[in-house]
């Protein structure tokens, strides 16, 4: 087994074969005959009936069912387009690969004459065969090489849980994918009791690991994606995983109570962070694997990436097979892999379908026929309508036949850029994954101009500046999201980690750039009339004791020492959330003192916890500290325990070094 990795693999494949074909059928990937059949004229309307039937059910970037009548719909095909004619056969090909193979063949079948093929500038060896890439429809083009196009609706919750239920699939997994950029502000509310996934194992030893609900098991895990947002390294990013689940468990409310969130894999597709893990998981689980997620979370990136590729069963498995070592070693290790494997047996057999073509025991075929097939093979992509009957009412679309290396979807910034379930199989029906379109999360970028709508996104790690607000000023981002303190005599720092500029200005100055009353340079890149929907979205208490993590050598062990109760002042914060765009650090420090009868003195393992004790001030009559945020509508806005992440990116001081040792030289002239 430790020799030879792939008999693991092939006698993995081997036992996941099932005898009883599944409900939902699949269409055969290759013909029985290599004859093909001449298009029609394109003056008649067969020829759209023809083009439709050559091309892919759905499209394989954004989901959408193939059609050629709505030209600004998704799933559009023009077939006027190069791309597409040239995918449908219609264009002659004179590469230089397809040359060889002519000149190859004819050399093979005249092997009396003892040619050499490298003499005709022919490799002897043939180029391996990859599968075709399928085209994608012209929204997705557009998408791609224009950044344009036109979001589509978005799905209900309900109709989500529809989807799910159409699948044929004993065991269910539901990727949670959470955005990292305002975390914890994309998790779906209840989505545990709407799709009835198998409550969240809870800290007994004895807990049960999984729940049946109509003869089917769905259990969860929460992905949060774009992890190299938070801090520069993987490292620090791992440090912060105890912040994370404390902070999910806070959103999820009470169903989260007691329960051990194991379940959470912080990934990162851009550096590569515990992505592979991931992939082997999904491989390890099989059966249906569900992205869920609300617009923009990364769930299309993420799914090209943890996709099994490459792991489909070939023929060259089948010849391997064949020979007597590897029958001999698969029958010594059947019975230690079924014991040893995490997948159990039956659980294979249930998320198994049956393989359409069996390989022929004479596996050996002519380069001739070999070469025909393999053309077969790409021209018969999805090519025969008939097959399959589609089901219009069906919210599952069919899955396309299976490839080693398939189509991913596209990556767009465009909110609701996948347009319907998008299914692809692996290990040859040992499972799928299946990309879901994204949930609503939020209509931010309505208010904002189109030019600046990209910038919502936030792409890269942001370095932001610190902002020291003090009395009588306010922050704005973007000159339509005002933060101002409430209290007037504290100074509260800031650092915006937001993909939109920010700009600090006293408040009457900031209150005329966001309600458009005031001529200023301040960039404002909200629409014109939004002045008028601006609105309070709550006020915000500073209300997490960050002492010991701001205090620095102060408090720590190796240096200053000092007991954090016998400070006279504590530093509190909180992180202010901007839907989609970020977040903003908010830390002040208040004197004990003057707060002994407002808040309430904390114990020595008070860490980032959260003062509940919340007394008005007799002068001002506000609760002290904190700020309020004014934005469109009052809304997109929430609040979240501090993470903390300018401690990662603040310069530390450096390293003093002694004072270098005097010349001796110089010391010997002296004594001269």
């Amino acid at each position: 087994m430790f020799f030879c990795p792939r008999l693991v693999r092939i006698l993995s494949l081997k036992n996941s074969r099932c005898p009883q074909r599944f409900l939902c059928s699949s269409r055969h990937r290759l013909q029985g005959d290599s004859t093909s059949i001449s298009p029609p004229s394109r003056d008649t309307p067969e020829f759209n009936i023809w083009a439709l039937g050559k091309l892919p059910r759905q499209c394989p970037g954004c989901g959408a069912p193939s059609q050629i009548i709505n030209k600004q719909g998704p799933g559009f095909y023009d077939l006027r387009r190069h791309a597409i004619r040239k995918y449908l056969g219609l264009t002659k090909s004179n590469s230089k690969r397809d040359y060889q193979d002519i000149v190859r063949i004819a050399l093979q079948k005249s092997a009396s004459l003892n040619l050499d093929p490298e003499a005709f500038g022919v490799p002897q060896t043939p180029h391996p065969v990859y599968d075709k890439e399928v085209v994608k429809c012209c929204r997705c083009r557009n998408l791609l090489n224009h950044r344009i196009g036109i979001p589509i609706e978005h799905p209900s919750i309900d109709s989500i849980r529809d989807t799910i239920d159409e699948t044929s699939y004993k065991y269910n997994h539901i990727y949670h994918v959470i955005d990292a950029a305002d975390f914890p502000m994309s998790v779906i509310p209840g989505l545990q009791s709407v799709l009835n996934i198998a409550p969240l194992r809870s800290k007994n030893r004895r807990a049960k690991t999984g729940k049946f609900y109509n003869n089917r098991i769905t259990e969860i895990s929460f992905v949060i994606t774009r992890s190299d947002l938070l801090a520069p390294l993987k490292e620090q990013v791992d440090s912060m995983m105890p912040y994370l689940q404390l902070t999910l468990r806070d959103a999820l409310g009470r169903s989260a109570d007691g329960a051990r969130l194991g379940n959470i894999h912080c990934v990162s597709v851009k550096r590569d962070w515990w992505t592979k893990e991931l992939k082997e998981n999904v491989w390890s689980r099989g059966g249906a694997g569900w992205m869920i997620g609300k617009l923009n979370v990364g769930k299309s990136k993420l799914f090209g990436s943890i996709f099994p590729k490459g792991r489909k069963f070939s023929v060259m498995d089948e010849e391997h097979l064949s020979s007597p070592t590897a029958k001999s070693s698969l029958q010594n290790l059947e019975g230690d892999v079924d014991e040893n494997t995490n997948i159990k047996k039956d659980y294979r057999d249930e998320n198994t379908k049956e393989v359409n073509e069996e390989v022929p025991d004479n596996i050996e075929q002519t380069p001739e026929k070999q070469i025909s097939k393999n053309t077969n093979h790409q021209d018969s992509e999805i090519s025969d309508m008939s097959v399959e009957t589609f089901d219009p009412d069906s919210l599952l679309p069919p899955a396309p036949p299976e490839l080693n290396y398939p189509t991913m979807p596209i990556v767009s910034d465009l909110p609701g850029t996948t347009a319907s379930p998008i299914r692809l199989t692996f290990g040859n029906g040992k499972g799928e994954l299946i990309d879901l379109p994204g949930l609503k999360r939020g209509d931010l970028d309505s208010h904002i101009k189109s030019e600046y709508q990209s910038t919502l996104v936030m792409t890269s790690r942001v370095e932001p500046i610190q902002d020291s607000i003090k009395p009588g000023q306010s922050l704005l981002l973007g000159g339509f999201i005002r933060i101002t303190p409430t209290n007037p005599d504290i100074t509260i720092l800031a650092y915006a980690f937001t993909s939109i500029e920010s700009h600090l200005t006293s408040t009457l100055k900031a209150i005329g750039t966001q309600t458009e009353t005031r001529d200023s340079a301040v960039l404002n890149i909200a629409l014109p009339g939004t002045g008028s929907k601006i609105a309070s979205a709550g006020k915000f208490l500073l209300k997490w004791d960050v002492t010991k993590q701001r205090t620095g050598p102060v408090t720590a062990r190796d240096a200053g020492r000092v007991n954090v109760e016998k400070l006279p002042y504590l530093v509190i914060a909180t992180d202010i959330l901007v839907e989609g765009c970020g977040w903003v650090e908010l830390v002040a420090q208040v004197s004990k003192r003057n707060g002994d009868s407002i808040i309430k003195p904390l114990s020595l393992d008070s860490e980032d916890k959260e003062i509940t004790q919340e007394v008005e001030n007799q002068e001002t009559g506000e609760v002290w500290p904190g700020v309020e945020v004014f934005t469109p509508h009052g809304k997109y806005i929430s609040a979240r325990r501090p993470m903390n992440a300018w401690s990662f990116i603040s310069k530390k001081q450096g390293r003093i070094e002694a004072r270098p040792r005097r010349p001796v030289a110089g010391h010997n002239k002296k004594k001269k």
